[in-house]
């Protein structure tokens, strides 16, 4: 079982492997991973062994809290809440430390400070210790869980904080006492000399600084989970329910499985289910990135969040809360960004060491220049430089945010990552797999090509074969029959309707036996087809598929069925390829229709008529020579092979975004999401190198010349107060590097015509379109013709029609006219 808990008090990357390191040594915790930049803990463990409880123990055990249930809040409304409270704790801080820094630097002030205090030693040093105290309150967590980590023996963050801020306020209050000791008239120079050396400022200094740079990362963190936060505001807090035929306003979350909804123009749907009355358009872009909207009728499926931007819609509610298609996406986002990416293994190694090496270096710093013959003061403020420099949060940070605003980017692009190491073994890839239908092409079958029998025309072939496939759901079927709708060529009855597993189709049609089926079967039924071998290898060689009719032992004809290649296949098989990736086509089809595929498309190596589940051992085979396999498959009927492979990219079709087979789940049902996978993980991959340089390459860097060894050859030393400034910008540069892949933009992939097709094209002047509706429900009636491809202009008034094939007129005028609007004139 995997459980998520909210853990509060942590800082930094000692933190996160404390509390990883606490829970992982519980008997029956099979994996425990701390996000940092959520402040969640994902733990698998055996439900039969544990309790929740007992980890919640061994959390606060190691020093940190989890909420409980009625403080339990979403991670993001608590980062806001922390954003704020640092903020005010900044302002504060600020407003205590400049009159301190003020009257510290009287001396440089021209005389702007009260000769009361200059001229007074005893109240110099008493006024800087009055205002260094609201400092320390106002900070004082980082003296109460720093210090109590460091006791239970797992120092952090707030440890070297506390230790060095707070060696200055003890040193300071030391100097404090010497001054009040010395201030006789005949000390007074020696009174004055002492108060020099007080670090007072130091202290408030590192503390306001710190708290600004936290208050600056906890603004980032709310940035950065910017996308879950956009989907948990798709859902509205009210929803109207149809209860004894009357609208009643509810809560979201009194909606329940059985209600019927009434949704207005306008309006977020609350739940997922189905239309049971009324029609509209809904606009999903939020959570398949489909930017056109959706034409939504009665039976039609809707999803919690999508808006209905036209129309009046009743729906069925299928599925509420958790289960709802919104909430599996949120709940995705949030375990790929709670996931941990393998390169960020040597970061956690170092960081479980991390502050005790830092507690270690600036104890040597303090005993290395007292044997040098430097004095206490010198030795504390070098020391203190080293613990307050140190940055264990840019180590912490360096990997979490990339992934989380990585895989919030790739949520906006419709595209769901199961994992961070999905992530980094995309970059490995070097061979990508695609199964033809339903990837490559669009699976949806269309009738290419008629060719009747001698002595029979071809309406008296399409009605003969579409009357007997009109009791078949099976999508030749649905495609012969869509095709004589638009002839307009009238059906006769049937009965008797048989279908016959692996060869075709068997009814009474008029009085007489009609068999529609493959070459084989209607030769082994002692119907003769003249030139059949030759048509079938034929059509095989150009991609078609031929079914074959016959009534009685007569021949009718035959019917070519082709499935279309998406627009956008050639063109990223194309970019892929660039990218120095091998491309293969994967199909149960024959090796002739996969190769006119893969000529079209320009896929390198075909391997065809390999059933679903022998796919799994051509992955394997691969794997076995040497190649990082990729598979985009359906998610159904591959998922043996998408489990097998490095990376399984399945489609979803906006309602299925949980398949358990894939690693990334492609919401839009295009090609161009592979290609999109791919440049966004690289995208990650290297923000997180970067990351990582910095944190390793500021923290070798700064922690020597903290201690000061540049101080014997160049006479440098660094003030506690600016490395105080240092720290708290690093992890700060972090997360703003984590941010710019907020602006990733993928490479634009144009629509292009398949190799070898020939267009026909005609160009329609249609009245009556006066909205954007209106021009997309043109649009979809045309589109909805076989084998056509429409395009509406709205402001011109015309749509632009395409086909492979011939273009009726007719046909095209009474789609139209169908649709509510009026043809005046065809190009």
């Amino acid at each position: 079982m995997q459980r998520k808990f909210l853990v509060s008090g942590m800082t930094c990357s000692a933190c996160q492997a404390h509390v990883e390191k606490a829970v992982s040594h519980i008997s029956g915790v099979h994996s425990a991973v701390v996000n940092l930049l959520q402040n969640t803990l994902y733990v698998e463990y055996d439900e039969d062994k544990l309790v929740p409880a007992d980890i919640v123990s061994a959390v606060r055990r190691a020093g940190y809290d989890v909420p409980s249930e009625k403080q339990n809040t979403a991670p993001q409304a608590l980062a806001q809440a922390q954003a704020e409270t640092l903020k005010m704790r900044f302002w504060f801080s600020l407003g205590f430390l400049l009159p301190l820094m003020y009257v510290n630097m009287g001396h440089m002030a021209g005389g702007l400070v009260p000769a009361g205090i200059m001229h007074n030693p005893g109240i110099f040093v008493l006024v800087q210790f009055l205002l260094v105290l609201p400092v320390l309150f106002l900070n004082r967590q980082f003296f109460t869980r720093g210090l109590k980590q460091l006791f239970l023996g797992a120092p952090n963050m707030d440890s070297l904080v506390a230790l060095g801020s707070g060696a200055a306020v003890i040193s300071g209050v030391w100097t404090l006492f010497k001054v009040l000791y010395l201030m006789q008239p005949e000390n007074w120079s020696a009174a004055f000399e002492t108060a020099g050396n007080l670090y007072f400022e130091s202290a408030a200094m590192i503390l306001t600084l710190v708290t600004l740079g936290k208050w600056l990362e906890a603004r980032a963190k709310v940035k950065t989970s910017a996308a879950i936060s956009a989907l948990v505001r798709l859902l509205p807090a009210q929803a109207t329910v149809i209860r004894s035929g009357q609208e009643v306003q509810i809560p979201v979350e009194g909606v329940v499985p059985g209600d019927i909804l009434a949704v207005r123009s306008g309006e977020r749907i609350a739940a997922d289910g189905e239309i049971a009355q009324g029609s509209g358009w809904t606009d999903e872009s939020a959570l398949t990135g489909e930017s056109v909207p959706q034409d939504k009728t009665a039976g039609a499926k809707v999803a919690a969040g999508t808006l209905l931007t036209n129309g009046y819609l009743q729906v069925r509610v299928l599925r509420t809360g958790k289960d709802t298609t919104l909430s599996q996406i949120i709940s995705l986002v949030e375990a790929a960004s709670g996931s941990k990416a393998p390169i960020a293994r040597l970061a956690d190694r170092v960081s479980a060491v991390f502050v005790p090496a830092v507690l270690g270096i600036a104890l040597l710093t303090v005993v290395v220049w007292l044997f040098a013959g430097q004095d206490f003061s010198f030795a504390l403020s070098a020391a203190i430089s080293v613990l307050v420099i140190s940055c264990p949060c840019a180590l912490g940070l360096a990997t979490p945010t990339a992934i989380m605003v990585g895989t919030g980017t790739a949520a906006r692009n419709g595209i769901l990552v199961k994992s961070a190491a999905v992530l980094e073994r995309v970059n490995r890839i070097t061979t990508v797999v695609l199964d033809k239908t339903g990837t490559v092409t669009t699976g949806k079958m269309q009738v290419s090509t008629v060719l009747p029998a001698k002595g029979i025309t071809e309406e008296e072939l399409i009605s003969q074969a579409a009357g007997l496939e009109q009791f078949s759901q099976h999508p030749f079927a649905r495609a012969l029959v869509q095709y004589s709708k638009s002839k307009n060529i009238s059906l006769p009855p049937g009965e008797n309707f048989a279908l016959e597993p692996g060869c075709g189709v068997i009814a009474q049609v008029g009085g007489e036996t009609l068999r529609g089926g493959n070459l084989k079967w209607l030769s082994a039924c002692g119907i003769e087809i003249p030139q059949g071998d030759t048509l079938s290898a034929g059509a095989a060689q150009g991609g078609k598929i031929p079914i074959f009719f016959a009534r009685g032992k007569k021949y009718l004809g035959a019917v070519l069925y082709a499935d279309t290649i998406k627009p956008t296949a050639a063109e990223t098989v194309a970019q892929l390829k660039q990218k120095g990736l091998k491309t293969v086509l994967l199909t149960g089809d024959n090796e002739l229709t996969a190769r006119e595929v893969a000529r079209q498309t320009g896929i390198e190596t075909v391997i065809a008529g390999v059933l679903p589940q022998d796919k799994e051992a051509v992955i394997s085979r691969l794997q076995a020579s040497g190649e990082v396999v990729a598979m985009a498959g359906d998610g159904v009927n591959d998922a043996p092979a998408l489990v097998r492979a490095d990376v399984g990219i399945s489609f979803g079709n906006g309602t299925d975004v949980a398949a358990e087979s894939a690693d990334m789940v492609l919401l839009k049902n295009d090609l161009t999401g592979v290609l999109v996978a791919f440049e966004l993980s690289r995208a990650v991959l290297n923000n997180i190198k970067e990351n990582l340089f910095w944190a390793f390459f500021y923290n070798i860097l700064a922690i020597p010349l903290a201690a000061g060894v540049l101080y014997g050859p160049l006479g440098w030393k660094l003030n506690p107060m600016v490395a105080a400034a240092a720290m708290s910008f690093s992890s700060v540069c972090v997360v703003t590097n984590a941010l710019r892949l907020r602006f990733f933009k993928p490479a634009e992939v144009k629509n292009k015509q398949t190799k070898g097709e020939k267009h026909m094209r005609k160009t329609l002047i249609i009245e009556g379109m006066v909205c954007g509706h209106c021009a997309a429900r043109v649009e979809r009636a045309l589109n909805a013709l076989p084998g056509v491809e429409a395009r509406v202009n709205l402001g011109k008034k015309m749509a632009v029609v395409e086909s492979a094939a011939a273009l009726d007129e007719e046909v095209l005028k009474k789609t139209v006219q169908d649709a509510g609007y009026e043809v005046v004139s065809i190009q």
